[in-house]
């Protein structure tokens, strides 16, 4: 589907790509935004057209976050209209931060001169949150904001995450034991489907019934954490019997060390999801519009039932109450957020040194990098036209990241701009992320390219 707007930029019903080409090629629209790919009609305005309303939901999560557009159009049929995935950089954060936090304290140790503290950021005000948290939150937050200007909307619906950590490390644990944290209900069948890719670990088998293993067995001293539960098959797990994992795997040792390394993933993403729940429900609420919360049980008991595979955004799709889903199989919008610079001035080898220094200006030759651009080469070894993003350097030879891949070496004389940086990087994807595209739209994006 493309978003559409009126002649005043007020959102109008999105349309399909064949009438978003027909309005195109007839001059009665214009390409307003080539990501999400947006047209503006030009004899039109919003009270002249009937507006459906929308709504959009969400399904929170610590490296993504699905994001879907869709039309009710009864109490019973629900039509998915766009679907997205928004990518966070919360790790990218927090490794920043403790980078910095180490060149503080070596300033600290050594026989510096003294520098006065800027301000005083000791103090934590009710409802803080960590800076790689708060962008989860503020990610979520300003997607919204941007398909409210692009669509009807006039609904949300947010699926309300709970992860017990502590039922995720003793799922026998009950009463007074609770008394050291606050979270119940999450259900470590769940949280294992997760951690080990709904597969056996040991054959990883597929939509097969799958069984908990101890990777100690109790009978040899094993609790029951959920770093010690691992998934296997029917098959493997009687074969398995009440050896540990290592003598069951005694002839593999590349499979055993990989399942031990993945028992002890930490709970860092079911924290980071628990931590930003509600500070998200409530920023959604203050946009003033209805939100509908469902549980992960719900979303769960909604895409099984009507056999739609498991992602982040059909997740989002699923979310609330959904009776038939329609209009599901169609591509998912890959928003990367990149950020928009850095404040160091110089790149740093592994060992602390300087390797160069980055541009003072983030603008040169009218292009920054994060733009989306068209290079028209006509001749030399990458002759042709390369639509991408472009990374931009003193010199005014850039590197464009096309379709077919990365082009070096492109003069800015060559390059001509498509859509000003917003700190994402966009790619399309489609069936099984066996095919990316870095714009979406597919034939209704680039006939509008070629229009233009």
């Amino acid at each position: 589907m493309v978003f559409v707007l009126d002649k005043n930029k007020k959102p109008l019903a999105p349309c399909t790509e064949r009438r978003a080409r027909i309005l195109l090629e007839k001059g009665r629209a214009r390409v307003h935004k080539v990501v999400p790919f947006t047209i503006r009609v030009v004899d039109r305005k919003q009270k002249d057209s009937v507006v459906p309303g929308l709504r959009i939901k969400i399904d929170p999560g610590s490296k993504a976050t699905g994001v879907a557009l869709v039309r009710e159009n009864s109490a019973s049929e629900t039509h998915v209209l766009w679907l997205g995935e928004l990518m966070h950089r919360g790790g990218q954060i927090r490794d920043a931060l403790t980078q910095r936090a180490g060149f503080r304290r070596r300033r600290r140790s050594k026989n510096l001169r003294y520098r006065t503290p800027r301000f005083n950021n000791r103090t934590k005000h009710e409802g803080w949150l960590a800076p790689s948290l708060r962008h989860r939150l503020e990610g979520v937050f300003n997607l919204v904001q941007r398909l409210r200007k692009l669509a009807p909307v006039d609904a949300l619906a947010m699926e309300l995450n709970r992860f017990d950590t502590q039922l995720m490390e003793n799922s026998k644990i009950s009463g007074v034991e609770y008394q050291q944290g606050s979270l119940a209900g999450y259900e470590l069948w769940e949280y294992l489907l997760e951690k080990w890719g709904r597969k056996c670990a040991y054959c990883d088998a597929k939509d097969v019934p799958l069984e908990k293993d101890h990777i100690v067995p109790k009978s040899k001293g094993g609790s029951n954490r959920a770093s010690n539960f691992t998934l296997s098959c029917r098959t493997c797990n009687e074969k398995k019997g009440n050896r540990s994992v290592q003598e069951f795997l005694a002839k593999k040792p590349d499979l055993l060390a990989r399942i031990l390394a993945k028992a002890k993933i930490p709970l860092r993403d079911a924290a980071a999801v628990n931590s930003v729940r509600w500070a998200t429900y409530r920023a959604l609420l203050s946009m003033g519009l209805p939100v509908q919360c469902a549980t992960g049980g719900r979303t769960k008991w909604n895409r099984t039932r009507m056999g739609i595979p498991k992602t982040h955004s059909l997740d989002a799709a699923c979310v609330g109450i959904v009776e038939e889903l329609s209009g599901w199989q169609r591509p998912v919008l890959s928003i990367k957020s990149m950020g928009r610079g850095a404040y160091k001035r110089t790149r740093l080898t592994k060992d602390g040194f300087p390797r160069g220094y980055l541009m003072h200006s983030k603008k040169t030759f009218g292009f920054q990098t994060g733009d989306l651009v068209k290079a028209s080469v006509h001749t030399g070894k990458y002759q042709g036209t390369h639509v991408g993003r472009v990374a931009v350097r003193a010199s005014g030879y850039f590197a464009v990241q096309s379709l077919s891949g990365k082009v070096d070496g492109i003069s800015y004389k060559l390059c001509s701009l498509l859509q000003r940086a917003d700190g994402y990087l966009y790619s399309l994807t489609t069936g099984k992320l066996l095919e990316q595209r870095f714009l979406p739209g597919l034939n209704a994006g680039v006939s509008a390219l070629n229009i233009r």
